[in-house]
């Protein structure tokens, strides 16, 4: 039986050792996409819907915890593998049972095993989304708790002039080239940041990834609404200009 993957990593060395080790330990795979950050990663796999999804956990913009949370709308078939650095997050994986993981760095055994394991899920049926969803409450709480404070301030260039501007004031920020436009109720500033680099230092409660380049401030969010094609619009409280959620993003409002 032949299978089809996604590879989520953004280091570019460990994406290519771990496509040339699954070549090695599971010929019958066909690798569809490999994707350096977690926007990317959802989009390919709501477009491919492949079997299984290696996810790094710490990826820039979405987290392999909030792409594996999509996966509920975007690609329910997916089986999900947890590719870490950090034991807590690895054992956590494994005493949930249906879920799998590797932990970096790979070696051929484990990844043997976690073949077997994905292979024998396959054949039992789908896999177990009330587990995944324990699982994904549970790392979310455990990244909460370790991770760094959130930017109060930035720092951004209107023309030749810096403007020191507090993050609570954002609208959107969107991604341009190697830069970031920031937009406000009064205007736009360029930030030397780029844009998946970014999301890493924001509070992720307040500020949503809903594009590939877009990341919005959920508090100048008037209304959202979702059209025909399934994709999403925004219209902001302080800005005319409406927002467009790729279809993938949806998933992350389906709360609201």
């Amino acid at each position: 039986m032949n299978f089809r993957g996604v590879i989520a990593e953004d280091e570019e060395l460990l994406r290519t050792a771990l496509s040339s080790l699954l070549k090695e330990a599971w010929p019958q795979l066909d690798i569809v996409a490999e994707c350096e950050d977690g926007a990317s990663a959802l989009e390919s796999i709501a477009e491919l819907q492949p079997d299984v999804v290696f996810l790094d956990i710490r990826m820039p913009g979405l987290t392999g915890i909030e792409v594996a949370r999509g996966l509920a709308d975007a690609s329910p078939r997916t089986q999900v593998v947890f590719v870490t650095a950090y034991d807590q997050y690895a054992i956590d994986a494994f005493e949930q049972g249906a879920i799998d993981y590797l932990l970096k760095p790979i070696t051929r055994e484990r990844l043997l095993g976690t073949v077997q394991r994905i292979q024998a899920r396959a054949a039992a049926g789908h896999p177990d989304g009330a587990t995944l969803d324990a699982l994904l409450r549970h790392l979310s709480a455990r990244q909460v708790a370790s991770s760094k404070p959130p930017l109060v301030w930035i720092t951004a260039s209107v023309g030749k002039d810096t403007k020191l501007i507090m993050v609570d004031d954002v609208a959107y920020f969107q991604a341009d080239n190697k830069y970031t436009t920031v937009v406000t109720a009064e205007g736009e500033s360029l930030l030397r940041t780029p844009l998946r680099e970014l999301l890493d230092s924001l509070d992720t409660h307040t500020f949503k990834q809903i594009h590939r380049s877009t990341i919005v401030n959920m508090k100048a969010v008037a209304s959202v609404s979702r059209d025909d094609p399934g994709r999403g619009r925004l219209k902001l409280k302080t800005r005319p200009e409406v927002l467009t959620v790729s279809q993938p993003f949806m998933t992350l409002f389906r709360n609201m």
